[in-house]
């Protein structure tokens, strides 16, 4: 794909930045609709925990904004919302297997910003 300011990003970087931004969007809205019936389904999960994961998925679409716009700061942000991520799902009696799997998202994005050679997304990071 090609950039107005001539920089280019790997057709992967492209589609996945899309699905996070798309994926993270739908879990805010499904957190607002359904967050009564959520809350129900996990009796033990304090009541806290659904707005601190929505506030995680918007700030991870924030992030996958900025990551859209050249900035790194966008990937630093991921990797602080899957660590928020972790900590919440680990308070909440998830194993240590369950919640790193948090990480799996993050991981990839490092690897889709690393492939490529002259249009590599991580070096083209402001």
């Amino acid at each position: 794909m090609e950039i107005s300011e001539g920089k280019q990003r790997h057709g992967c970087l492209t589609a996945w930045l899309l699905l996070l931004m798309f994926g993270n969007s739908m879990v805010v809205v499904i957190s607002l609709i359904a967050s009564a019936a959520i809350g129900q389904s996990f009796f033990s999960a304090p009541r806290w925990m659904f707005p601190v994961l929505t506030i995680c998925a918007i700030v991870n679409v924030v992030c996958a904004y900025a990551l859209f716009q050249w900035k790194k700061w966008g990937f630093f942000g991921f990797i602080a919302t899957a660590a928020l991520t972790i900590t919440v799902n680990l308070m909440n009696g998830a194993s240590i297997f369950q919640a790193l799997l948090g990480l799996v998202g993050v991981a990839v994005l490092f690897a889709v910003l690393h492939i490529g050679k002259e249009n590599k997304g991580w070096t083209q990071l402001e």
